[in-house]
């Protein structure tokens, strides 16, 4: 599979509604500029951190060689009160935090990890507000001091990301943080994790209340935030193999054993041949002849409980590939969350027709040990 996840070891969101209080624990992360019952313009801002060891066993065991893009995805719970567009920003987190175990309106107050104001448990650290170092900053107003402080640059790579959207679009989050990335998995940028936010000038707003809410590690649903490494695995020689070009088509999985623990690399061999093939005079069964796939062909998986796309099909990155004995895609089954089933779909382009087959080739994830 040349798209990989992987999931954060930390996720919260600070508030400046309460600049003390943590929110380790809470199901659902939160990106705002609002007005609370005051009057007051507030901010909220996620923080999400994944862990270097991960990344580098990714690149190193998984991407090799090959080149690689890394997307920072989140998934939507709610959104309020959006403007007719909008943009998200993503940077490196400039100094280390605290997870803590708290949620959004603790009462009292939980201070057991990082907050509006401070970095560590118990007030401790505080997020500075000035004297940053080179190419790092942050942002906030008098009376809210704190927020973060992030990278904007480091040794002249941009490290600001960010994702634009139009009024109806998916809201779903998919920020191309390939330069961030880069540098924590070659240590090059000390590993704090990303900070989202909104253009400076949607936060601490006393116009509107711009809510967005995206799932977090804890929600224990098919939809935490997550790092997805794209890259193109694909191999297409087709040997002696003829190309199917007939839309009257049989193409189905060979080898789907139906359960697969979360390890390892699955290698799905397909079948590919025309439902009434030309007869020919020669001494094998012509329905047993198997064809190579065209190359514009793709593979995806979708969740079976929830039918949302899992690994989308992708021109880049889910190409199926090919070799003398037909069609194959390789799936790391470590990069799918366990006990969950899923159906794999094939896409592609025969006689100038697009079509999606879906031949209910469904198989589970378990848990190893």
């Amino acid at each position: 599979m040349a798209i990989y996840r992987i999931f954060p070891e930390s996720d919260t969101f600070i508030f400046s509604e309460g600049v003390k209080g943590n929110a380790g624990k809470d199901e659902i992360l939160e990106i705002a500029g609002y007005t609370d019952f005051s009057g007051t313009g507030r901010t909220k801002r996620t923080i999400v951190k994944f862990s270097t060891s991960e990344i580098q066993n990714v690149v190193d065991s998984k991407v090799g060689s090959s080149s690689w893009n890394a997307y920072l995805r989140g998934y939507l719970a709610e959104a309020n009160e959006l403007p007719v567009s909008h943009s998200l920003f993503a940077y490196p987190i400039s100094d280390t935090w605290d997870n803590g175990t708290g949620k959004f309106g603790d009462l009292p107050i939980d201070k057991s990890g990082v907050s509006w104001q401070y970095r560590g448990a118990q007030e401790t650290n505080a997020w500075l507000t000035s004297g940053f170092g080179a190419g790092i900053t942050g942002y906030s107003i008098s009376g809210q001091s704190g927020g973060g402080t992030w990278y904007t640059g480091s040794a002249g790579v941009n490290l600001e990301a960010s994702q634009s959207f139009a009024l109806n679009a998916d809201l779903d989050l998919e920020i191309d943080v390939t330069n961030a990335t880069t540098l924590f998995y070659s240590e090059s940028l000390y590993n704090n994790g990303f900070i989202l936010k909104l253009p400076n000038d949607l936060e601490f707003n006393v116009s509107r209340s711009v809510q967005l809410r995206y799932f977090g590690v804890d929600t224990n649903s098919i939809y935490p935030p997550s790092l997805e490494f794209r890259w193109d695995d694909s191999s297409y020689e087709t040997g002696s193999l003829s190309v199917l070009d007939n839309s009257q088509a049989q193409i189905n999985v060979k080898n789907n054993k139906g359960e697969y623990v979360d390890e390892g690399k699955q290698r799905f061999r397909l079948s590919a041949k025309p439902t009434y093939p030309t007869r020919t005079f020669t001494t094998s069964s012509v329905y047993l002849t198997n064809y190579a796939l065209p190359t514009a062909s793709y593979w995806g998986l979708r969740d079976e409980n929830t039918e949302e796309m899992v690994v989308d099909f992708n021109t880049s990155y889910t190409k199926i590939s090919c070799d003398s004995n037909g069609p194959y895609f390789d799936v790391h089954m470590d990069g799918l969350q366990p006990e969950r089933y899923y159906r794999l779909l094939i896409k592609t382009t025969l006689d100038g027709s697009t079509t999606v087959v879906d031949n209910k080739n469904i198989f589970k994830i378990v848990r190893n040990g």
